[in-house]
Formats: structure tokens, C-alpha cells, sequence
């Protein structure tokens, strides 16, 4: 399995600079990488070569490779045609085709993060750089196992109690009348099954995602005062997705130091205009994810969680809890905490804000 890094900040040109530089370094220490892009111009043209839309090779250990919303919707949509298959036994969308389909807002984050995956499991990389938005969209992109598997978990028991749940469990005339249609005998516990292979599938993503040995982000900022602010706000954007921020890359000569705002983290500075000169100033990114505050603390003995949410205060912070889980609304980010099973149904009985940590305890 590989590390996959990607940049988040507002200089899209300095964060796609910084992406090359760290595929370069990574290659020319035998590490087989991948850097992966949008359709945008940028990485192309610093790379100084076309890019295509599979893998090629840039230099030794070092391969490219450019997303198409277009060509990844036609290859996901295959893969969807082949999964209802095995549920339908007359399937309904093996007449539409993925050339035909409008883009749906949020599809190209779906589908690029589905890629990267495939890209991870293949096996042929040791290291993933992704070069995308470096805003929130993808942190959304990154964060959606998270959120998908919130909504598989409810609908499938809100399903469960429901009058169609129930009757499909107990009637011994409706469940005939279901296996017409599909390819199996359903009943209340295989009706499941798609819920529970999809949950499955989320929960291997969100557990890449949670690893910082895995999975982590750095910021990339000057000392330019928006940007600066810019990348607080995504640095405490990513806790809320369980994506740990392992560092900051503050690009550019001279200015302010910009230490006392990204406090714990590690600061990198990197001046140099030519590639060696940049690879040579970066950071051991995977020992600084390692190092870094981790997104989220579950203390069992302690009854407590702890989040870290650097960048907000504790007016943009809300705390909610319905049922067996807890919701933390902070800035325009949600996120759901699924608590362990000794947690579970506990009620909140305290919380506080205290040193950019959201601390709950049960």
C-alpha cells in the first residue's frame, strides 16, 4: 500500500510546484510515485511534457498520470452497470451509457478519490501525490467515506424499521415477489447485504484516511496574510474530516514567520527556484504526519474525546448528540463520530474548548 500526500492552501501555482518537487524527491529515493493532477494546465506545464489520462513515465521511478471527469465517469459507470447486475435480475441501466451522463456537482471528487484508490490497491506505487483544488473541495473529496458511511448506517436502519423492512422479514407473500425481481432470495438479514459490502468498502477508506502513516496533508502558504489565514482554516477543516495535517511548507524569500499561527506544527521553508534546490529545502514528510496533533483521541478509560480543531474558537464550534453518536459542526465543516462500542449511547456530560481541543466527556 502507498503513502498518498496532497497540498492544501490558496497559491494553486506554488502548491502544484511543491507536489513536483515532492514527487521528484521521493522517486529519486527508489520510491515508485505516482503524481496525480487534475485537467487544469499547471502541472503539465511545469512538468514541461504532455500528460495523459493513464499513468506514463516522467523520469525514473516517477510516472504522471491526469484526471478526466469525463474518462473516469465512463470507467466508474461500468463498474456501477456490473454491480447492479448481481442485485437485478432484469438490469435497468445496461442501455445507458457513461457518455451520456450529465456531471453531477461533487461526481469529480467521488470519482477522482475512487481512483486514487485503485491506484493505492494496485499495488505498483509506493508513494501517491495528489495535486488537486487544495481548497475545500477536496477535503469533501477526502472526506466522503466519512460521510457516506454516516448516510449507509442510517438509511439501513431507518429501512430496517420500516414497514417495508418488516413485511419483507415477516410476510411469506411478499418475499417471493422481491426474489422476481432480484437475483436472490431476500430476506430482512440479506437485504442488507449492499449496505453492508458498501459499509465495508468505507470503512477500509476511512481507516487509510485516520492513518497518518497513510494518508496526510501539509499546508502551503507564504506569508502573505490571506494565505495565511486560508490555511488555518483548512488546517482545522481537515481535523473535521479525520485527515491529519502534518506540516507547513511556507514558500518564498524574506517576510514574516508565520511559526506562532501553525503552532504545534513544523515549518519548512523553501526559497530555491529550480527543482534539486526545492526537493533538497522538503521536509520527511511521513515522520512529521506521524509527529503531528492527531485529528481525533478516544479515551475509553477516561470517558473522553478529543478533537483537535485549530483554527476555529469556541463560538464556531457545535455539539450535538442524537442517539449513539455525536455531531461537531465547526466552520462549514460536519462531521459524525461513530463512538466505540463502551461510549455508545453514553450521554455528552460535559464539553469544553480549551487549547484548540474540543474535549467531550461521557
Amino acid at each position: 500500500m502507498a503513502l498518498i500526500l496532497t497540498f492544501l492552501g490558496r497559491g494553486s501555482t506554488s502548491r502544484t510546484k511543491i507536489a513536483i518537487a515532492t514527487a521528484k524527491k521521493f522517486a529519486s529515493q527508489g520510491k515508485r510515485t505516482l503524481l496525480a493532477g487534475g485537467a487544469e494546465p499547471a502541472m503539465a506545464t511545469l512538468l514541461g511534457t504532455s500528460l495523459s489520462t493513464e499513468p506514463q513515465e516522467i523520469s525514473s521511478n516517477l510516472q504522471a498520470v491526469q484526471f478526466q471527469t469525463g474518462v473516469l465517469l465512463e470507467k466508474g459507470w461500468e463498474e456501477v452497470k456490473k454491480l447492479e447486475a448481481q442485485y437485478l435480475r432484469t438490469p435497468i441501466l445496461k442501455e445507458v451509457f457513461g457518455q451520456e451522463l450529465a456531471f453531477i456537482p461533487g461526481l469529480e471528487s467521488a470519482l477522482a478519490l475512487n481512483t486514487i484508490r485503485q491506484y493505492d490497491e494496485s499495488g505498483k506505487y509506493d508513494v501517491i501525490i495528489y495535486d488537486g483544488a487544495g481548497d475545500s473541495s477536496t477535503l469533501r473529496m477526502v472526506g466522503l467515506p466519512e460521510s457516506l458511511s454516516w448516510y449507509v448506517r442510517r438509511f439501513r436502519q431507518l429501512f430496517a424499521n420500516s414497514d417495508l423492512g418488516r413485511s419483507i422479514s415477516e410476510s411469506p407473500l411478499i418475499q417471493p415477489l422481491v426474489s422476481t425481481f432480484f437475483n436472490i432470495n431476500w430476506t430482512s438479514d440479506n437485504f442488507s447485504q449492499p449496505t453492508n459490502l458498501a459499509n465495508n468498502f468505507l470503512d477500509k477508506g476511512k481507516s487509510v484516511l485516520s492513518d497518518p502513516k497513510r494518508f496526510a496533508a501539509f499546508l502551503v502558504t507564504s506569508n502573505d496574510p490571506v494565505e495565511v489565514l486560508t490555511a488555518r482554516y483548512l488546517w482545522g477543516a481537515a481535523q473535521q474530516v479525520d485527515l491529519t495535517v502534518g506540516g507547513v511548507i511556507q514558500v518564498g524569500a524574506g517576510g514574516t514567520n508565520v511559526s506562532e499561527e501553525f503552532s504545534p506544527l513544523n515549518i519548512t521553508h523553501v526559497t530555491a527556484d529550480n527543482w534539486q534546490g526545492m526537493m533538497d529545502a522538503l521536509p520527511d514528510f511521513a515522520t512529521q504526519a506521524i509527529e503531528a496533533p492527531k485529528p481525533i483521541e478516544i479515551d475509553i478509560n477516561g470517558r473522553q474525546v478529543r478533537l483537535f480543531l485549530p483554527g476555529f474558537d469556541k463560538k464556531q464550534v457545535k455539539l450535538t448528540q442524537y442517539g449513539p453518536e455525536v455531531t461537531i459542526e465547526a466552520g462549514d465543516q460536519r462531521r459524525n463520530i461513530a463512538l466505540p462500542p463502551a461510549l455508545s449511547g453514553k450521554p455528552v456530560t460535559g464539553a469544553k474548548f480549551q487549547h484548540n481541543y474540543l474535549i467531550i466527556s461521557f
